[in-house]
């Protein structure tokens, strides 16, 4: 299983519900690495999306139990959505946000994709920085891309114990 995450230089991820930054090369990204795939995403991250992300299996988890979207599947557990992912498909499947999912998923992913954005945001939620995690490595340091003066990477990090 994979995260897949923008953040920014403190490692921010969002504030008051939305991205910090976003950036067209990073959408573009995202959309590649994930198509045919299966998305795990939580309900506030799917709501401020508003629908169900094209070619891709949704997986939407919940709390509230009436929460219900056609073409998606929504669960009420970490657990129910690991039994949602069909056996042998787990290198195609991405944890997509927001904070909560993302710190709950971590430690049962293989893999982090983190568009890396050189940039200070204000911030309320903030992913893990994997550079301080011992059982995390930086596997791949993407090339630096600008976009409108803002520099962005696309960097791959594995998982010591998983990877």
């Amino acid at each position: 299983m994979n995260i897949i995450v923008a953040v920014n230089k403190d490692w921010g991820i969002g504030y008051k519900g939305e991205q910090t930054i976003t950036i067209p090369e990073d959408r573009q990204y995202f959309k590649e690495i994930t198509s045919g795939g299966i998305v795990i995403i939580g309900r506030k991250t799917f709501e401020s999306i508003g629908k169900p992300l094209k070619q891709r299996k949704n997986i939407v988890l919940t709390n509230k139990r009436d929460f219900k979207i056609p073409g998606v599947t929504v669960v009420h557990s970490m657990n129910e959505a690991l039994q949602k992912i069909p056996p042998n498909s787990s290198h195609k499947v991405f944890v997509i946000g927001g904070a909560e999912v993302y710190a709950q998923f971590l430690p049962w992913c293989s893999y982090v994709y983190v568009t890396k954005i050189d940039i200070e945001t204000p911030s309320d939620r903030y992913f893990q920085d994997l550079d301080k995690l011992p059982d995390w490595d930086l596997m791949h340091k993407g090339d630096i891309i600008k976009h409108n003066d803002i520099c962005f990477s696309f960097d791959l990090y594995r998982s010591t114990i998983l990877g």
